[in-house]
């Protein structure tokens, strides 16, 4: 497996993704930006979770074989555990993030759990449950995080790993894992399909699928309940 990566943060912002990459596995966090007037009952930001809940990730995967949602729903359960005696967990706007896995072996295994898909060139796998909410208040997104007929996310339940897109596939060639800050290019600015976007990755890498976002945003107006700008994140793998 060949990787090559890119990552870039919302101007004037932390970066709240984050990823790593092994001998055979790959994976993508993206950290919820909070608002700023609500109570998360967390003493930390979204950057700590996403860098702790990451370093769980990358201690488990080269380890074990067992199915990624387990590793996953461990990961989140450790991460809880550091820092169940200083904050709320049971807050539901607690810091939480997306997550896409994906494993190669005599197969490839994908997990994906929120708005970060998985591109292979037969499509992407895409979790677009929050796009299927009743509501978008502040409240009603609370009321339907990690709730069945809502969507689910890692945050303080480790439970919402089984609730991920998980399956598996034979005969990869190539494909990516993307922030929802750096699948605009498709979803959001139709700048081409999935295929072209893993043909983009392919000939000219991460760093100029993100340039080519930042650049659509740039000439954009700001989308309804989307951020003008978005921390973007792609990893793109050739078998």
């Amino acid at each position: 497996m060949q990787a090559t990566c890119a990552t870039l943060a919302t101007p004037g912002r932390v970066n709240e993704d984050y990823h790593a990459v092994g001998p055979d596995w790959a994976f993508v966090l993206d950290g919820a930006t909070a608002p700023s007037d609500v109570d998360s009952g967390c003493a930390h930001d979204v950057p700590w979770l996403v860098h702790r809940l990451g370093a769980e990730l990358a201690r488990r995967l080269p380890a074990s074989d067992r199915p990624l949602a387990d590793l996953l729903a461990e990961a989140v359960e450790s991460t809880c555990a550091a820092h169940a005696d200083t904050c709320d967990l049971r807050n539901p706007s607690s810091p939480s993030s997306t997550v896409s896995i994906l494993r190669a072996g005599e197969e490839i295994e994908y997990l994906v759990l929120a708005d970060s898909p998985i591109v292979f060139d037969h499509g992407a796998i895409v979790d677009d449950r929050v796009d299927r909410l009743p509501s978008y208040t502040q409240q009603a997104v609370r009321d339907l995080r990690n709730q069945p007929g809502g969507f689910w996310v890692a945050s303080t339940k480790p439970e919402a790993a089984y609730e991920a897109l998980q399956g598996t596939l034979r005969d990869v060639g190539r494909a990516a894992l993307l922030s929802d800050g750096a699948s605009r290019y498709v979803d959001m600015y139709a700048l081409g399909n999935w295929p072209d976007l893993l043909d983009l990755l392919e000939k000219a890498g991460p760093t100029e699928l993100i340039a080519q976002v930042r650049k659509a945003e740039a000439a954009a107006p700001k989308p309804p309940r989307e951020k003008h700008h978005d921390d973007a994140t792609a990893v793109f793998l050739a078998f």
